[in-house]
């Protein structure tokens, strides 16, 4: 295609002549293709080409670089949680053995605690029984001067009651019969 250049007609501003062209060649070039060039049937088997160029461009950077990358850190990752795991499961069993070892020392502990307070109570209440035979020993020597010193309390008394009976029935038989009792009188009541 010619272009056509009017060298009389002064140019209008915007339309110089170089510019003008290009617009003339970019209107033709929309209206010959109709629109997008990836819609243009024409421009499929280029565009395939191409397609399939970068995407095994790709594919092979991915395989020989990107995806070993990948894996060998997911390897590394996946190594350091199972050392972890395993750390972790050693511990655990390490605390559980120290828990076994507390609770054996506890109940020990615990077992010697009965044993102390079983001989504390055993020798308290030892005391206690020789704190309390040594006081019904006293008791029982107190009881028994008591009743010695009652005893002879009673036969003092017995001794004067004999005596203020005798005086007393001596009074009776006086008020009664208005006579005095004589003393073989009183002796042969007294007996009977």
């Amino acid at each position: 295609m010619a272009m056509q250049t009017d060298t009389a007609q002064p140019a209008q501003p915007g339309h110089e002549a170089g510019t003008e062209g290009a617009h003339a060649g970019a209107a033709a070039a929309e209206h010959k293709s109709g629109g997008l060039p990836q819609f243009d049937f024409s421009w499929w088997p280029g565009q395939i080409v191409w397609f399939l160029i970068v995407f095994f461009v790709v594919m092979a950077f991915i395989r020989l670089f990107a995806a070993p990358k990948l894996g060998g850190t997911i390897d590394a990752r996946e190594g350091k949680i199972a050392g972890e795991i395993a750390e972790a499961r050693r511990l655990k069993d390490e605390a559980d053995a120290q828990a076994q070892a507390a609770a054996v020392e506890a109940a020990q502990a615990r077992a010697r605690a009965q044993k102390v307070a079983t001989d504390a109570r055993a020798k308290a209440q030892a005391e206690i029984a020789a704190r309390l035979a040594e006081e019904e020993v006293k008791l029982a020597a107190s009881g028994a001067e008591a009743e010695a010193r009652i005893a002879k309390a009673r036969d003092a008394a017995m001794v004067n009651v004999a005596q203020i009976g005798a005086e007393t029935a001596q009074a009776i038989v006086q008020k009664l019969t208005g006579k005095a009792a004589t003393a073989a009188e009183l002796a042969a009541a007294a007996r009977r």
